[in-house]
């Protein structure tokens, strides 16, 4: 019998591990293509032959999903598999419906056929949209354990944007590491809070190479998931992350709204700055869709290291891109401060931005008048380092996870916003750590 021509939709994270645990070495299977999408740069490469397997000694080609309907006519596709996340049920449906009108069959693959066992405990976090508030909640369960006496390792949803054969399996421990595997600023937003914190991180392109390296060293293996995917490892717990600011997301996104089904806990976010409608909403679609989970309600209080730098001034907000792009949020934690301590003005980069910075508000006309941190290479790390140093204003916000200060050279006074979880009621992290067993 011939092999079933597939052809996987993508953004260079989810496509390539579906590919790796259930396609690769499968006979009954021939991968034509990839298409990717949402991140700049990845169209025109090779998945390449060192991480392909036997069975294409060429790698595989990525294609701009542009030219899906093409594509599909040109390879003789039988089948297509959709494999990216943080995108609304009618997006998908859409892309379906391109799929079926073009004669063949769309698939979207589930956690049995994708998700890889390990040979220790397992907590994943996840979250329903981009933006919730994982990150501070995997740090928290992080130092819950640590301060237990566990050893964790985290390991972290793929961004894999530069070599993919370097970037295979990445560990992560001091922040030169950051430098040597050189992150992007997405990456760093992830990566460095737990480094900072004495963690270890793993990331990657092969998820069942890096979860064998991590098994070595860890006692519990935390996934902390991204862009709002389910876990590519068999879970032992699940905490889901919603936000209320973006009441009935959790309801109308993939895979979000599978991973709001899958959670053992639920965590409400961001409860002390979203409306009483909101907070409403969310735990009433919480209790249709999942009423067994354990409902956590928690805050993200957010501090500044030099309040005076707000107050009174003309402040330019750089936020968290991802955020702000896809994750379609109007503000975040740097729009919140710079609200709270009194700016006299939230001063709007958009006269000011150069080349890809342009590009991407023109691509997100919505983002308004913030400016999010790309960074998805040397290029657009220049360009916002142009963007923000050309904005005329008094001082920048940082509303990042990171310090951009040690990637850019940021000509005006800057202060940096943090934010850690902060569990509101007697349900909180802990206590669902223990009822497993895992603390």
């Amino acid at each position: 019998m011939s092999r079933i021509n597939v052809l996987i939709m993508g953004a260079a994270g989810r496509d390539f591990h579906n590919f790796n645990v259930f396609f690769r070495d499968n006979e009954n299977y021939n991968v034509v293509a990839f298409t990717a999408t949402q991140i700049p740069n990845i169209d025109g490469r090779i998945y390449p032959p060192e991480l392909s397997g036997k069975l294409y000694p060429n790698g595989i080609k990525i294609y701009e999903e542009e030219e899906l309907a093409d594509l599909i006519k040109k390879y003789n596709v039988d089948e297509v598999v959709f494999s990216y996340s943080d995108v609304p049920f009618e997006y998908v449906m859409t892309k379906a419906s391109v799929v079926n009108a073009a004669g063949v069959s769309f698939r979207l693959m589930g956690g049995e056929e994708t998700m890889l066992k390990s040979s220790k405990p397992v907590i994943s976090v996840l979250a329903v949209r981009t933006g919730c508030g994982k990150s501070q909640t995997s740090r928290k369960i992080v130092k819950l354990l640590q301060d237990a006496g566990k050893k964790v390792v985290a390991v972290r949803h793929p961004m894999p944007y530069g070599d993919l054969v370097k970037q295979k399996v990445q560990r992560y421990a001091n922040l030169s590491d950051l430098d040597k595997y050189e992150c992007t600023i997405e990456e760093r937003e992830e990566y460095e809070p737990h480094i900072a914190r004495g963690g270890v991180i793993y990331a990657g392109v092969d998820y069942e190479a890096i979860l064998r390296e991590a098994e070595k060293e860890a006692d519990i293996i935390l996934w902390d998931g991204g862009n709002n995917d389910m876990s590519f490892y068999k879970s032992d717990l699940t905490f889901t992350v919603v936000d209320p600011h973006r009441p009935g997301h959790e309801l109308r996104y993939y895979p979000g709204n599978t991973s709001l089904r899958l959670a053992d806990a639920v965590i409400i976010n961001k409860i002390d700055s979203a409306s009483t409608e909101g907070i409403a909403e969310v735990k009433k679609n919480i209790h249709d869709v999942n009423p067994n989970a354990v409902v956590i309600d928690a805050s993200s209080p957010i501090t500044v290291d030099k309040p005076e730098l707000i107050s009174g001034k003309r402040v330019l907000v750089v936020e968290d891109g991802p955020t702000l792009t896809h994750g379609e949020m109007k503000y975040g934690a740097g729009t919140v401060i710079a609200q709270k301590l009194g700016a006299d003005e939230i001063v709007d980069p958009r006269p000011y931005t150069v080349k890809s910075i342009t590009e991407t508000y023109e691509k997100y006309p919505n983002i308004g008048i913030l400016l999010p941190a790309m960074g998805y290479g040397d290029d657009q790390i220049r360009d916002l380092e142009e963007t923000i140093n050309k904005t005329d204003c008094d001082s920048v916000v940082i509303g990042t996870p990171i310090d951009l200060g040690r990637i850019l050279k940021i000509n005006k006074p800057s202060t940096r916003v943090m934010y850690e979880l902060q569990e509101l009621g007697t349900n909180t992290l802990s206590s669902v750590l223990k009822s497993k067993g895992l603390l």
